[in-house]
């Protein structure tokens, strides 16, 4: 004889329907468990693609220094932090390299730099670069050639750095757009 399953008080026994009804709420929410943690990881992965926003680079601090400092090597080039002049760059594009302790100040300042390496020349690369400037606007934004760096496009915004050896506009522009205009004073 079949063991049948009482209902919650315990005094009778389950209908037939009674018991699909409850298996069918048990699966209805297996379903939306399920749901919601497929959800979450799909939200999670969304969220955290930061990554394609460029690597974040270690904080070397933000101080000011009255004289260039002798030596001294950033932790990253295109540099994005650390011991920087007191003045800033002006925004905009540039015939040559800023100085890097220039740089830090812009970046500090909420600015974004995209830097461009070609040695032998790479007239479309650097008006597509010129385009976005102009697009954009050159409040906080400064183009130049910077040859310190193994890539041919690179862009720096505090503590972060994006680097490309084709150029992606669209990511170039959501770079500046996410991280220009924030300041790091402290």
């Amino acid at each position: 004889m079949a063991k049948r399953t009482t209902s919650r008080g315990g005094s009778r026994p389950f209908t037939r329907r009674q018991q699909r009804a409850r298996q069918q709420r048990w699966l209805i929410f297996g379903v939306i468990a399920v749901l919601t943690l497929v959800g979450a990881g799909i939200a999670y992965a969304y969220l955290g693609q930061d990554d394609d926003l460029g690597e974040e680079i270690t904080d070397l601090g933000n101080a000011h220094l009255q004289a260039a400092p002798p030596n001294y090597i950033w932790n990253s080039r295109p540099p994005t932090s650390g011991p920087h002049s007191p003045g800033i760059a002006n925004w905009g594009e540039h015939s040559e390299t800023v100085p890097e302790w220039n740089q830090v100040h812009n970046l500090e300042d909420g600015g974004v730099i995209m830097h461009y390496n070609c040695p032998e020349g790479c007239p479309e690369i650097v008006e597509e670069l010129r385009d976005i400037l102009q697009d954009m606007g050159s409040h906080q934004l400064i183009l130049e050639p910077y040859t310190e760096m193994e890539s041919r496009i690179a862009v720096t915004a505090w503590t972060r750095l994006l680097t490309m050896d084709e150029l992606d506009r669209d990511l170039i522009v959501d770079f500046v757009e996410e991280y220009r205009g924030i300041d790091h004073h402290r």
